[in-house]
């Protein structure tokens, strides 16, 4: 790999982006994270992953140098909706991503965040979609993920003044779920992810498939599905050994299936 280094401990598979200074979303960058993703996505020694950035940064944004080697309106779209289905596969990763973000996440970069499940921060993060200082806007469906956290007139006012938030705000406004100084942050998302780790594979993606329905279904879709999946995992055998381990008073061991 030539961005991105991977270490699995604990079931956690930390993923480091590392292309200085800015750890900017070129093609190559964003072409390899789909190649890190199929390598964990079948790996079942890995139940969460944690996306992170080495340096400085989480991610400054998109190659802005690179956006000058595009020729046509057609070709830009097509860059768009490229991304726009990786971090639409990361939204529905049937493992937990969580985002640790240090630094700064703008423009493509916080897209990339957003994308992720969950968003662990440092309280002087810096996030924010700042696109239209440069005449553009959002492109990897920053307007459509941003409003979800933040609702849309604080999008509109991010969006508009292209001025960041710091990670304690992102906290407040629902972006983010914690805020830590950064000395604290890998630890503090390490642990959260190793309380993710101990849950069965198979309710976490059942989960995961839930509140994105939630999202974007009506209520009656949801839990409907809800029922259908409740079933189902009751019948797998990391359900019998959850309710057995409940009934002998000790930890379930989740093998996944």
């Amino acid at each position: 790999m030539q961005y991105f280094s991977t270490t699995i401990t604990d079931k956690i598979a930390t993923i480091t982006l590392n292309r200085p200074p800015a750890n900017a979303l070129s093609q190559g960058v964003i072409n390899e994270l789909g190649v890190v993703l199929d390598q964990l996505e079948t790996n079942e020694e890995v139940r969460v992953l944690i996306l992170q950035g080495e340096g400085r940064f989480f991610s400054a944004g998109a190659d802005i140098k690179e956006f000058t080697t595009i020729d046509s309106e057609k070709e830009f779209s097509q860059h768009g909706k490229y991304t726009q289905r990786l971090f639409e596969r990361i939204e529905n990763f049937p493992k937990p991503v969580i985002a640790s973000v240090h630094g700064a996440a703008l423009g493509g970069g916080l897209e990339l965040a957003m994308a992720c499940h969950i968003r662990m921060v440092s309280e002087d993060a810096k996030l924010g979609l700042p696109e239209l200082t440069l005449g553009l806007i959002p492109g990897f469906a920053g307007t459509a993920r941003l409003p979800r956290y933040v609702g849309v007139a604080k999008a509109a006012e991010m969006l508009w003044t292209s001025e960041p938030i710091s990670g304690l705000e992102a906290v407040k406004l629902g972006l983010a779920n914690h805020a830590y100084p950064v000395s604290q942050l890998v630890d503090e998302t390490v642990k959260l992810a190793k309380k993710i780790a101990l849950k069965s594979p198979v309710s976490l993606k059942a989960t995961i498939e839930l509140l994105n329905l939630a999202k974007t279904e009506e209520y009656s879709k949801t839990v409907s599905r809800e029922a259908e999946l409740f079933g189902k995992v009751f019948s797998t055998e990391d359900g019998k050994e959850g309710i057995q381990a409940f009934i002998e008073k000790r930890q379930p061991h989740f093998k996944g299936k």
